[in-house]
């Protein structure tokens, strides 16, 4: 077999990261309807520290064939990255693998590619690592605006996912004028220069054409990786608390789903709100006991901010499961409080409602401790 037809054999392997709230989610569902409509086969990664994963729910809803690894990021997880992939290349034999690593996770070219690479490069060809940014939640990272942040130790875990990126994608576009749009883009070339910069709204679809062709055939080039305090790393992680749950919804008579997750949303922010917390991202899916594979999808990505809808149901409904993946910088015990709180508080926003926890797990991710960790590749 001639190099160019092993290169053509080999998947396609693409890892679309940034921080909790950038629009991952939103972005691997446009990247695999786009590689869908050109005939490739599509599979899913999605990741976490904890189980019941919002994500999963939306991916799988829209048909993709989705694979979840939780309980720690791709860098502490890797023999389940490569199991999770064998999985779905058993089922469905994908020729193009995304992966969504956990939203405060880094240091992912040191910890995912370059070992994959070396160990499984045959049958994998390594895509440039994107990194997304939401663009208000940059802006007050890089100094360019006043708002609500994180501390400096999670504000570290920020910085070093975008000084790893190969491609720095600001999403959101629609969230700043043209004026606010060039300054941040100079703030993040002069801050990361080796990155090249690219603006899209994955939601909208502008500008991903451009971001899509160079994931899609580009292959990452070897440089030498970032250097990583890991016990700066840990303490960042450790500032976030991390909480999932699902809650059986059922009524007595039919309500729309986008009002009770927004009501819910508005009510846990508030909560967070008043304890001085910052929500990094309170995300939402609701299915509906009847109806065929639909998903209703709320995201709320800061503590100055309102739950927004980005995936509605087509009809009212009388129950169904309401999965919520909070993520904030605050203990996981507050975390808890509010969403018990905000639940609760359903029954008697909606007359007639029924609001049962069914799962609830919250806690603060461990100490990163990597499977792998290379400090160059050697690029045939």
């Amino acid at each position: 077999m001639s190099d160019s037809d092993n290169k053509s054999s080999r998947a396609r392997y693409i890892m679309i990261g940034g921080f909790l709230g950038a629009g991952k989610t939103t972005s691997v569902a446009k990247l695999a309807q786009h590689l869908s409509d050109q005939g490739r086969k599509v599979g899913l990664i999605t990741n976490d520290q904890g189980s019941e994963l919002v994500d999963t729910a939306m991916l799988r809803s829209r048909g993709y064939a989705t694979e979840e690894i939780s309980g720690g990021c791709f860098c502490c997880r890797f023999n389940s990255l490569v199991d999770a992939a064998k999985n779905l290349t058993d089922k469905t034999r994908p020729d193009t693998f995304i992966a969504e690593p956990v939203g405060s996770c880094t240091d992912l070219v040191a910890t995912v590619t370059y070992p994959l690479r070396r160990m499984y490069g045959g049958n994998f060809s390594i895509a440039p690592l994107s990194v997304l940014v939401d663009p208000i939640r940059a802006q007050r990272v890089l100094g360019l605006a006043e708002g609500g942040n994180f501390s400096e130790k999670v504000i570290y875990i920020y910085r070093k996912q975008l000084e790893e990126a190969d491609i720095i994608v600001i999403n959101k576009t629609d969230l700043l004028d043209a004026g606010a749009l060039s300054a941040l883009q100079f703030a993040l070339r002069k801050n990361f220069p080796h990155a090249e910069i690219i603006q899209v709204s994955a939601r909208g679809g502008e500008g991903v054409e451009e971001w899509f062709a160079k994931i899609t055939d580009a292959e990452q080039v070897a440089r030498r990786v970032m250097e990583v305090d890991y016990e700066v790393y840990a303490e960042g992680e450790a500032l976030l608390g991390w909480l999932n749950a699902t809650v059986n919804i059922t009524a007595t008579e039919d309500f729309e789903a986008a009002a009770v997750m927004k009501a819910l949303g508005n009510t846990v922010r508030d909560k967070l709100v008043a304890q001085s917390a910052e929500i990094a991202h309170f995300k939402m899916t609701f299915s509906p006991d009847t109806g065929f594979a639909e998903t209703g999808v709320v995201n709320l990505v800061r503590s100055d901010y309102v739950p927004e809808l980005s995936q509605d149901l087509e009809e009212p409904t009388a129950g169904g499961q309401l999965i919520l993946n909070l993520r904030a910088e605050a203990d996981p015990d507050l975390l808890a409080d509010s969403v018990v709180a905000g639940v609760s508080s359903l029954t008697q926003t909606f007359p007639g409602m029924s609001a049962n926890m069914d799962h609830l797990e919250h806690f603060k991710p461990g100490k990163p401790t990597p499977t792998h960790r290379d400090s160059a590749v050697e690029v045939t």
